[in-house]
């Protein structure tokens, strides 16, 4: 792969880089770029934000999760694109203690292996010239990662942006362009991060506005420059689907489906049958494998309730064949969902699960797995890795565990997910194979 790439990150979360990234992505896009994105560790949310940004599906790169050949595979997704804009997790440097299939989880890991620079934007409220130390402390934090330059984020003033712009030319680090404090770069938040794309109105317009900031205010033909690569070749391949036909809920319930799993699938001649049990859709009577995947149906769990043909499919396919649920779709699986203002809500009764929002406590890390029984194609004592995220807590659970996890250090976790007759689900996010 030799489309050249940048990687914005910042050093720590909240700083902007977010909207940056999608700024970044609508620019270039108007400007005639063809533009790849990519999001790095497990987010399943800003994917979706990054792909109407620019017209382009964007993949998740996670250097825990994945190993060296699956992260050059799916950093070959960029195919024909002129350039590659990957969005960085929290600081550059953060990860995991615990080393993973090929790095700590860190975007300077994916940095480092694509040969990408980094495009670090820093908020500067509240300082001027001392930003320069910060930018100077991550250029040299890291000799295999190479810091193109910053954007400066969240200027009071042209007289607090000149303050700032002395102190890092008199660092050596080149200033890509500077967005006001005030300027309208924010989005809504909800408590897995941001509100999903297809949940906004407005969202075009809000993305318009972004790039137009950008086009103002950013050297676009510079930021085009200082993008490289060293040229990856991809060995790997994507995973493989577990069942030749399969049947995956799609709405803003069931959303949060890596896109490099659905894409392997795909390529590898999986017939991807899509339904919404939010608008009370069975899941086709054809399909071998049915998969709920995470999402917000603690926000919907009335309308699943309800959603009567969803759930007859649902219960007349686990009679013969294979249910999994990840997550939120693990939920949907159980007796009753509890939302967050305490109302129970009787889902498909697939397994002996009741969850509850009402007490929230949050579970997030990554995930070791060894399935202890099969999920469809994906055999007893097969290995996984991936990750947990969320807030529900489990208040009732009578059924045989489906897997054994661990946490990035080695140390298990409760969180086991379980199993009945055809039926199965977990908390865990499936990445890739271990």
């Amino acid at each position: 792969m030799t489309v050249p790439g940048l990687l914005v990150s910042a050093p720590a979360s909240g700083t902007g880089k977010t909207t940056v990234t999608l700024g970044l992505l609508r620019a270039l896009r108007d400007a005639g770029v063809m533009v790849q994105p990519f999001k790095c560790g497990p987010d399943y949310i800003d994917p979706a934000f990054h792909r109407v940004a620019c017209g382009r599906p964007s993949f998740n790169l996670d250097s825990w999760a994945m190993d060296g050949a699956l992260l050059d595979r799916v950093a070959a997704e960029a195919g024909d694109a002129d350039m590659i804009v990957a969005e960085g997790a929290m600081g550059l440097f953060d990860g995991v203690a615990g080393r993973g299939a090929a790095g700590h989880g860190t975007a300077a890991d994916v940095a480092h292996r694509m040969g990408w620079p980094v495009l670090l934007v820093l908020d500067i409220s509240g300082q001027a010239q001392s930003c320069a130390a910060t930018a100077l402390g991550f250029a040299r934090f890291d000799p295999d990662v190479t810091i193109a330059g910053v954007i400066l984020n969240r200027v009071a003033s042209p007289r607090h942006e000149r303050l700032a712009r002395a102190g890092l030319a008199a660092a050596g680090i080149t200033v890509f362009g500077a967005l006001p404090r005030h300027a309208d770069l924010s989005l809504p938040e909800r408590h897995l991060g941001l509100v999903q794309a297809g949940e906004q109105q407005g969202l075009d317009q809000a993305l318009e506005r972004h790039g137009a900031l950008m086009r103002e205010r950013v050297d676009l033909a510079a930021v085009r420059d200082a993008a490289r690569s060293d040229g990856v070749t991809a060995r790997g391949r994507l995973p493989d689907p577990p069942a030749q036909r399969i049947a995956v809920a799609q709405d803003v319930a069931f959303s949060f489906l890596y896109p490099h799993l659905l894409e392997g699938w795909r390529q590898a001649g999986a017939q991807i049958m899509p339904f919404s049990p939010l608008a009370d859709e069975a899941p086709a009577e054809d399909a071998d494998l049915i998969w709920l995947p995470g999402g917000y149906p603690e926000l919907h769990a009335g309308t699943i309730a309800g959603a009567q043909h969803f759930l007859t499919g649902l219960r007349r396919h686990a009679e013969d064949r294979p249910v999994h649920g990840e997550c939120g779709g693990y939920m949907v699986l159980g007796d009753a969902l509890i939302d967050r203002d305490g109302t129970a809500h009787r889902m498909a009764g697939l397994l002996g699960l009741v969850t509850s929002h009402a007490d929230r406590r949050l579970h997030l890390g990554y995930r070791r797995a060894e399935l202890l029984a099969p999920v469809a194609g994906l055999r007893a004592g097969t290995m996984l890795r991936g990750h947990e995220f969320h807030y529900s807590t489990i208040l009732g659970q009578d059924d045989a565990s489906l897997m054994r996890v661990t946490d990035a250090d080695g140390a298990a976790v409760a969180e086991t997910g379980s199993r009945r007759g055809w039926a199965s689900g977990s908390f865990f996010h499936m990445i890739a194979s271990a």
